[in-house]
């Protein structure tokens, strides 16, 4: 079977460097030979934005994307506390969602998806109630658009309020800065930017707010304060995907030797200029402007007389697979992601096809 060029927000093409090391021995996660990838590991995530360990900590989970978002959450908001959640896509309403599960004190901001967060609705709420947290998603992979945390962080910083923020989308392309913006933790993955395999999920962890907001846990396998013990005493509480492991180790070296996140999202940005300008020049709109949307991800408008099936399902047979939209917008929009191990030339062949299909 060709290869197929993975257009979906993750997993993504691995390199033949991360595939090889699934291959490494099998490993038990009790032995000292595992206490050193895992450190490795957390080391380089660290590095991957600059942050001293002593400050800071990042704390490893067998999981998707979700479990550490779930993990952030719930480890995060103490009884006495009360979050509120910036809603204008679906992973932001899945954040309240959890919220509603486990009770924990918390409070909407909702939009439409894809719109702008209103930043002077947001810094009324702040001002007139009481909310020890906000959290919100940086890269919301419904639509496309990039958050602008600059505004959102200026006005949290008037209250002294952390953030806590759903990076899985973003981590390791877009640029997050930690102390600028007070974050508390911030929950991210290996399949997406990063390169890595799925399920190996983590959490950068600013090590005086997780103490200062300790409280009962909520939970016993997501339970953040049990594992940043655990791993800073080079064990773990529950057995880890070790394949898993070696993949994200891997990939978090060759992040490195490839110039960092700067780099990477350079060349996210390069796939997508290429995209975009096919796109246009068949007359497919996107859905929002580029200056709004992420290096990692954009939606399209589906051309006129085909369903995003039939788009799907031959654009497949020439090996490319893209996303459809959620909710009401799965019969108006296609979704194009950029990461992974793929190539300009890839794009350019990705264009040719569409012009081929619809024309």
């Amino acid at each position: 079977m060709s290869r197929e060029i993975l257009l979906n927000p993750g997993p993504v093409n691995l390199s033949e460097r991360v595939r090889q090391s699934l291959l490494r021995p099998d490993l038990c996660h009790r032995e000292p030979e595992f206490v050193d990838l895992q450190n490795s590991i957390r080391q380089n995530l660290l590095k991957v934005y600059g942050l001293p360990d002593k400050k800071w900590a990042a704390i490893l989970l067998t999981g998707s994307g979700t479990a550490s978002v779930e993990a952030m959450l719930t480890s995060m908001v103490p009884e006495d506390g009360h979050v509120l959640i910036i809603e204008n896509g679906v992973y932001g309403e899945r954040m309240s969602r959890m919220a509603e599960i486990y009770h924990i004190p918390h409070s909407r901001l909702h939009h439409t998806w894809g719109e702008v967060i209103d930043v002077e609705k947001f810094a009324r709420i702040l001002a007139q109630e009481k909310i020890s947290h906000v959290a919100l998603v940086h890269h919301e992979t419904t639509t496309g658009r990039l958050n602008n945390l600059d505004e959102i962080a200026r006005i949290c910083s008037k209250y002294d309020i952390p953030l806590l923020l759903d990076g899985v989308s973003s981590f390791g392309a877009e640029n997050l800065e930690f102390d600028k913006w007070n974050i508390a933790a911030c929950a991210a993955t290996a399949n997406k930017c990063l390169h890595g395999v799925p399920g190996t999920s983590f959490v950068i962890v600013n090590r005086n707010q997780i103490e200062k907001f300790a409280s009962t846990p909520k939970t016993v396998y997501l339970d953040m304060r049990k594992y940043l013990h655990e791993q800073d005493n080079n064990g773990t509480p529950f057995t880890q995907s070790v394949q898993c492991f070696y993949a994200l180790d891997e990939a978090l070296k060759e992040l490195q030797d490839q110039g960092g996140w700067q780099q990477r999202q350079k060349k996210y940005q390069q796939h997508m200029k290429i995209i975009r300008s096919g796109m246009l020049s068949l007359d497919i709109e996107p859905l929002m402007d580029e200056a709004d949307c992420s290096c990692v991800l954009h939606a399209y408008c589906l051309p006129e007389n085909i369903s995003y099936q039939q788009l799907h399902d031959q654009l497949k047979s020439h090996g490319f697979v893209i996303y459809a939209g959620q909710g009401d917008l799965a019969k108006t929009i296609f979704r194009v992601s950029a990461m992974g191990e793929i190539t300009e030339n890839d794009m350019k062949r990705f264009i040719s096809v569409i012009k081929a299909l619809i024309n």
